[in-house]
């Protein structure tokens, strides 16, 4: 998805109530509030294949898998965004008794596209890896067959394991998952 700034300062309370009456998602960040355009066909799909493939891995454990809609506040810089999809094991921490703000991701994937993907590898990314939650990133193409798959090895050691081979499988440690790409990937059409 990409974003488009609104420039009037709000503090985050003043935010998230506007957030919540709204009717497109924004993301903010040092009282900026970042307007998110919709996504496309493939970016769905994709985004649909992962947590098809996840929720019936994490059914009947605790565990939860939350898809576009569940916001997430990095504490520590102040950024509220909307990943794609975020899951975690245990109990979901939220920021208030509204609980549509997750304070405690442990897996983050985000599906990229042309306008998001530098900022989904770069300031994004720099953002997430100050949740002491986060232990896994997954940044997925949706022009091509590509994946990059980011584990935390320490608080500030992050290891990049990276594939575009439709039948690799990429193992979710932190959350006891897999993901093959050919699920990943599923009905999703490529121009050529």
């Amino acid at each position: 998805m990409s974003a488009q700034v609104q420039t009037s300062y709000l503090s985050p309370q003043e935010y998230l109530t506007r957030e919540r009456r709204a009717q497109y998602k924004s993301e903010y960040f040092e009282g900026e509030i970042l307007a998110m355009a919709g996504a496309g066909p493939a970016h769905n799909q994709i985004t649909t294949n992962i947590v098809g493939e996840l929720h019936p891995q994490l059914k009947k454990r605790p565990c939860h898998v939350y898809a576009n809609d569940m916001r997430v506040k990095v504490g520590t810089t102040g950024l509220y965004t909307y990943p794609d999809i975020v899951a975690l094991c245990g109990s979901p921490g939220f920021d208030d008794e509204q609980k549509d703000t997750l304070l405690n991701p442990t897996v983050i994937i985000e599906v990229l596209s042309e306008s998001t993907q530098a900022y989904d590898r770069g300031k994004k990314f720099q953002h997430y890896r100050t949740l002491e939650s986060l232990q896994e990133y997954l940044l997925i193409a949706q022009a091509e067959c590509h994946l990059e798959h980011y584990v935390r090895h320490a608080k500030n050691e992050w290891l990049l394991k990276e594939t575009n081979e439709l039948p690799a499988v990429i193992q979710l440690t932190s959350i006891q998952c897999q993901l093959a790409l050919a699920d990943i990937y599923d009905k999703v059409e490529w121009s050529d």
